[in-house]
């Protein structure tokens, strides 16, 4: 005879933590876009936020950018602490239709490199470039005409917005339908220091916010009497167009008499698609076990600036393996008020040799949480996850090996406040 399991005294600290993806673990890839406050039941807001901070160091190629790796100096923590945000509200229109929006920064980017390296401006570096750091004269001329050190760094960022419309199928209405339209706002700077970049040394891009839209739709099955809830999720692709200005060192422009001019361009950003899936079901009526899985086609991705391109005939940024991200979890109410869990996790990354501007090649994840009811209707969730970040070889986009990074980590904190009335 099957019990029908406290559901509510079930939202346990696991599943009210936001997915803590990492920016330099698979792409651009930060939110995990997590739609679990729609398939919440009632009426549901939340309010989260993550923080993280990692340790991603490594050493430069004393060969500068070349197929073979040589171990040179280091370069510092070149991964900048980040916070981002996530809301979300949903309520039933009736038995059969809900509607919610969701708030979330889905794809984003801080990497920044200091001290004494090739990715930072330095003097004598025009007289360090040799035919064997397969670079040519051009890559004298930019290193010469850039100030002094001024280093390598990049920023990204995007907002999104998204609506849902769910119908709730079947006799029971155990089964449900959703979906609806996407918002997102993408912009972006990019600043190439140092010899790894060849010619590119001293090119800068200032991307303007650009809002394009896209779509959402998925299915979702739920079980109460053993607190089973299954949904799969697909985001569309967004096609964004930024306004731009991109600009070179005067060395460069000078040595190629004008051929790479700075000016204002459009460039095409495609951010891509991904599908979720999310899985609970109940153990016995205290014990909950989760588990997600995420798919994103990095290997699609590109980010191709006109005028950059343009000159070196090779995109800013592109991978070469598609994410897949797994995380399972065990939660435990302990009290009436108070839920524990844990959850293990793993990212594959989006390849190795992975882009200088992110080098990690994924990561394991173990994490705690927590979660107090603070009323009937108000619950506050805490929580943390230790990451241990893949080891990987920078690379410049024409394949040539800038750098490596092992041995690196990271932690990540969230806390969220909801509000249901079912």
């Amino acid at each position: 005879m099957l019990h029908k399991f406290p559901i509510s005294k079930l939202t346990l600290a696991l599943l009210t933590l936001p997915l803590a993806s990492l920016t330099h673990a698979a792409g651009l890839d930060r939110s995990g876009q997590d739609v679990s406050a729609f398939l919440q039941d009632g009426t549901y807001a939340e309010a989260v936020y993550t923080y993280l901070d990692v340790d991603v160091s490594g050493h430069d190629n004393k060969l500068v950018a070349n197929d073979t790796y040589v171990k040179g100096n280091k370069t510092g923590d070149i991964a900048e602490s980040y916070d981002f945000f996530r809301y979300g509200v949903k309520t039933d229109i009736n038995d059969t239709f809900s509607i919610g929006v969701l708030y979330d920064e889905p794809f984003g980017a801080e990497a920044a490199y200091s001290g004494n390296n090739n990715f930072v401006s330095r003097q004598g570096d025009a007289d360090k470039i040799t035919v064997t750091d397969q670079v040519t004269g051009l890559a004298k001329a930019a290193a010469a005409g850039v100030a002094l050190g001024e280093e390598t760094d990049v920023s990204v960022r995007s907002y999104s917005l998204t609506g849902i419309l769910g119908m709730k199928l079947g006799e029971n209405k155990n089964y449900q339908i959703y979906a609806g339209p996407v918002g997102q706002k993408v912009e972006g700077e990019v600043e190439l220091r140092g010899i790894a970049y060849g010619p590119a040394n001293g090119y800068n891009a200032v991307m303007a916010p650009d809002t394009a839209a896209g779509w959402l739709a998925g299915f979702s099955y739920s079980k109460p009497e053993i607190a089973l809830k299954a949904a799969l999720t697909y985001r569309s692709e967004i096609d964004h167009k930024l306004d731009a200005y991109e600009s070179f060192s005067p060395g460069a422009i000078q040595a190629t008499r004008g051929a790479w001019a700075n000016g204002a361009s459009k460039v095409k950003v495609t951010t891509p698609e991904s599908v979720n899936f999310d899985f609970q079901t109940g153990i016995n009526p205290t014990t909950l076990a989760t588990a997600k899985v995420r798919w994103v086609p990095w290997s699609d991705f590109k980010i191709e600036p006109p005028r950059y391109s343009g000159a070196t005939k090779l995109p800013l940024v592109n991978y070469s393996d598609d994410q897949w991200h797994v995380e399972l979890g065990l939660g435990k109410k302990l009290a009436d008020n108070f839920s524990v869990s844990g959850s293990i996790g793993w990212d594959s990354g989006a390849g190795d040799p992975t882009s200088s501007l992110g080098p990690v090649d994924g990561y394991y994840s173990v994490g705690l949480g927590a979660k107090y009811d603070m009323t009937k209707n108000w619950a506050i969730s805490a929580g943390g996850k230790y990451l241990m970040l893949g080891d990987a070889k920078g690379s410049l986009p024409n394949g040539l090996i800038a750098s490596d990074f092992q041995d690196n980590d990271g932690y990540a904190f969230g806390v969220k406040l909801s509000y249901q009335d079912k």
